[in-house]
């Protein structure tokens, strides 16, 4: 069967399921279950004779001899048993459930993959059918699994301009399903790239690490890394299932690229202060923050602050207020500009992301000595939201919608960049004489305000005065919990 057929045939099959009500994502957690058993069957053959660890009589063989009822029992003893081994089998099978309810489309499921020679399939087919699922998955607004998912487009140029280097490490604190781990993957396999052995093992067990603190995404994550050839069937899991804004990180990295939760508010408080008798019992004590808040994305700028490397490079997505609210917002910016190169910020156009009406920024920075020193000379800013229109149907963000930055980025070299109209440079001093040392900053002419029947839909303006009402909250809110 050829690679088009194949997928397919993959994709039919989950479109009979929703007609049963699984949806993508239920279809996608058990394809990732039983996908994973016939990937470590094959590799027990000969010529990889390999000791997958999977416990005898819960492998793919002792499936796909039954059917019906005694397949959905040993289906359910299958997936209870794999979730209590220890290492990648442990992680890819933690509280699984089976979610397919009819016997007969169970023995369906497992007689395609049955039937096909997984591994004999090259990476870029098993990976890309897998990513295309996670997409569609995405795309379906009901299950909120769209949060987890960044642009392919968006993760490609940002890997493109911070360009990682072989023997380096590559951390994401909230990698969701790994897209920004496969986008730095694919930079350091391309075509030209010559890697070495060492460097081959190194990408493939050493040079990811990720938090992801959501079970089901969690699994999604390591089967999508492990058909991109990126971890071990019988090793540890690259990803640890756990908050990473609960400690201090174990380990320093090279780069990280992320693209944090959008939430506001995270279910506990990081504080940097010790010995409060009447501080929330969850509250996060960080001694290595800069500022006390309840909002995620500046404890996640913190936290990446942190993981950084001396000249660790990072690109991080983050919304608009995170340059522009008050309070501890502005402390942060301020520390950030201070001990960091704070170089480039890349403004985002609205409608790319499955979060309706978000609007965010890349920001790019490098990690500099603590040496009392300002280490953010200026700040580069290109503007791509100004009369630009995208959405998620019948004008998605592309990556040629993005070369221009890449260019004016100048990856080989950014001290030698050269301003045009969308991308200009603010110095220190001036970024500092703004209010609240903001970096909300536009200079474009809006096309859309000459016309007040252009102007965004209503959720969006809706979604907009939220926004800055909540960022408005959370700094009285700061404010409040300093004066307690």
């Amino acid at each position: 069967m050829n690679t088009s057929t194949l997928v397919q045939k993959v994709w039919n099959f989950c479109h009979t399921l929703r007609d049963d009500g699984v949806g993508y994502g239920d279809y996608l957690e058990q394809l990732t279950y039983l996908l994973f058993l016939k990937l470590a069957h094959e590799y027990a053959q000969e010529p990889y004779n390999r000791d997958t660890q999977i416990p005898p009589g819960f492998d793919w063989a002792s499936l796909r001899g039954k059917t019906g009822e005694p397949l959905e029992a040993h289906y359910l003893a299958t997936l209870h048993k794999l979730g209590q081994e220890p290492g990648m089998l442990g992680a890819i099978f933690f509280k699984a459930q089976n979610k397919i309810q009819d016997p007969a489309k169970l023995s369906r499921l497992v007689q395609m993959i049955d039937a096909e020679n997984w591994i004999s399939l090259d990476t870029d087919t098993k990976g890309d059918l897998y990513e295309g699922l996670l997409q569609k998955n995405a795309e379906d607004t009901k299950s909120g699994a769209g949060q987890y998912f960044t642009p392919r487009a968006l993760i490609e140029a940002m890997v493109a301009c911070v360009r990682p280097e072989p023997m380096k490490t590559i951390a994401d604190p909230a990698c969701g399903t790994g897209g920004f781990f496969l986008g730095a993957y694919n930079w350091l396999t391309r075509p030209g790239a010559q890697l070495n052995k060492a460097q081959k093992e190194f990408l493939r067990d050493q040079t990811f690490h990720g938090n992801e603190i959501v079970p089901n995404t969690r699994r999604m994550c390591l089967m999508n890394l492990f058909l991109h050839s990126i971890g071990e069937l019988d090793g540890e899991p690259l990803v640890a299932r756990s908050d990473a804004l609960i400690t201090e990180p174990s380990a320093k990295v090279d780069y990280v690229l992320a693209n944090p939760p959008f939430g506001k508010k995270s279910s506990m408080t990081i504080t940097n202060e010790e010995g409060e008798e009447d501080r929330d019992a969850l509250t996060y004590e960080r001694q290595d923050f800069w500022e006390t808040t309840s909002n995620k994305q500046l404890n996640f700028l913190q936290h990446i602050v942190s993981m950084l490397k001396l000249d660790g490079k990072a690109a991080v997505v983050l919304p608009d207020n995170v340059l522009f609210e008050g309070g501890a917002g502005e402390k942060i910016r301020r520390k950030l500009l201070e001990t960091c190169d704070v170089h480039t910020i890349l403004r985002l156009p609205t409608g790319i992301f499955y979060a309706q009406g978000v609007k965010a920024n890349v920001v790019f920075f490098d990690a500099k000595p603590k040496d009392g020193k300002v280490h953010t000379q200026g700040v580069w800013f290109y503007d791509l939201r100004t009369n630009k229109h995208f959405t998620l149907k019948t004008r998605t963000l592309k990556l040629e919608d993005l070369q221009d930055f890449i260019t004016c980025y100048h990856p080989e070299n950014r001290h030698e960049r050269v301003a045009t109209e969308r991308f200009r440079f603010f110095c220190y001093d001036e970024l500092m004489a703004r209010d609240k040392a903001s970096l909300d900053i536009f200079w474009l002419k809006d096309d859309s305000l000459d016309d007040l029947a252009e102007l965004p839909p209503p959720d969006v303006l809706q979604q907009e005065i939220i926004d800055h009402l909540e960022a408005a909250l959370a700094s009285f809110r700061d404010v409040a919990l300093r004066l307690r």
